[in-house]
């Protein structure tokens, strides 16, 4: 019984881990857009150089991610998660002490973005496969809602430090929250049961590198949710990321009223993936995905006709952040049964390379699209049909493995 009690004792800490990681990271990628003014004032930093490390910072992810998760296949995500804490806490901690931009450059789109890649859903989310069998949704979807948690919670400590000290502070506090919360990893966050890592072959070696990916290039399933993940890349990374406060300020709202409706569409979007986790080990995953693509194609719609009305831009938040992230838990758990414990973090940080891909696509079409037309129209019409062919490839999926899991 004392063994159960433990076993569930240690089942809370990788969910409540897995959440606070997710929140420091993510808060200190939102932290980029928050001082990006003050860096204009006081440092003379053009936007437009600021917006490019946000961008070298993604495509650092996108190489860094399935690394990532093939080391947390072979050596667990505890350590994989305490190495990018450190990475972002000496990232940012850099970030803070300079005002160079090589030095800026180097600290945030090199060694924080390298943490980055590491401490994101895809790790977080394999660490929970391992760790469950019953309620793996429920787990999967509120652990990474700390990646949307994080900037409804500590954005606000942030832009405190930022008001009352200095930009420098935000930085510095990040950097030691992370590296405090390291030595908390290695030592409560104790290893998971590895169940399916590391099996061996007939000759007592694990698989190689060459042989998994090809063993993923050959299923059905992974190209459909890869496809599909980097879709959902550019329709939320990549447009409304980026794009969605601009947009407001376009329709001629004022930044505080913005900032609201954003701060909404976080609050939702951390409640959209708890519940998408519950009803992952409820229905078929699927026709859920299926379903989540489709509706957030529909908030499209909304968002092209808000013209000046506030309400209808509060209501495309609320309706958005229901299905803003919530594919991370059900796409987590489609890999696992699918395709596999042994080979979930690399799965997932393919998966997760192409979300990173489409997002930098999205960022960059969404800026062009505007230069050219003078408006957001394209940019949402094409997230629009994005969505909607997203939501064709998920029903493709089958609820049952069709195929074996990944060879031992």
């Amino acid at each position: 019984m004392a063994a159960t009690h433990e076993s569930q004792a240690q089942k809370v800490l990788i969910v409540c881990f897995g959440f606070l990681a997710l929140a420091l990271a993510f808060s200190a990628r939102a932290a980029l857009g928050l001082v990006m003014p003050v860096w204009e004032s006081e440092l003379g930093w053009s936007r437009s150089f600021v917006s490019g490390a946000g961008a070298a910072a993604l495509i650092v992810m996108a190489c860094v991610a399935p690394i990532a998760g093939r080391f947390a296949d072979r050596r667990g995500a505890r350590l994989t998660l305490a190495l990018g804490l450190s990475a972002i806490a000496m990232g940012c901690g850099l970030v803070a002490t300079t005002g160079h931009r090589l030095v800026f450059l180097i600290g945030f789109s090199g060694i924080a973005a390298i943490g980055f890649g590491i401490v994101a859903t895809h790790i977080v989310s394999t660490a929970i496969a391992h760790a469950f069998q019953r309620h793996r949704g429920l787990a999967t979807g509120t652990a990474t809602s700390g990646a949307t948690g994080g900037q409804f919670l500590v954005v606000p400590l942030i832009a405190s430090l930022l008001a009352f000290a200095s930009w420098r502070w935000s930085f510095a506090g990040l950097s030691l929250a992370c590296a405090f919360l390291v030595p908390c990893v290695l030592w409560f966050m104790a290893a998971p049961a590895k169940a399916g890592r590391g099996r061996s072959t007939g000759t007592g070696k694990a698989p190689a590198l060459a042989a998994d990916l090809r063993y993923l290039m050959s299923q059905p399933t992974f190209h459909l949710l890869f496809w599909s993940f980097l879709i959902c890349g550019y329709t939320t990374t990549g447009v409304i990321e980026t794009h969605f406060l601009p947009y407001a300020a376009f329709c001629g709202f004022a930044p505080i009223p913005s900032a609201g409706a954003y701060g909404v569409l976080s609050a939702v979007n951390m409640l959209g993936m708890i519940g998408a986790g519950w009803l992952t080990d409820r229905m078929n995953r699927p026709l859920l995905l299926g379903a989540i693509y489709l509706l957030r194609a529909l908030t499209f719609v909304l968002l092209m006709r808000v013209g000046t009305n506030i309400e209808s831009l509060y209501l495309f938040a609320a309706l958005f952040g229901i299905v803003d992230y919530a594919t991370v838990p059900v796409t987590a758990s489609l890999v696992a049964s699918h395709l596999g414990l042994r080979v979930m973090g690399l799965t997932m940080g393919l998966i997760a390379a192409g979300h990173a891909i489409g997002g930098a696509i999205g960022a960059f079409l969404g800026g062009y699209f505007f230069d050219l037309s003078a408006s957001y129209g394209l940019v949402w019409m094409t997230s629009l049909w994005l969505s909607m062919g997203a939501g064709i490839l998920a029903f493709l999926l089958s609820n049952k493995p069709k195929s074996q899991l990944a060879p031992a």
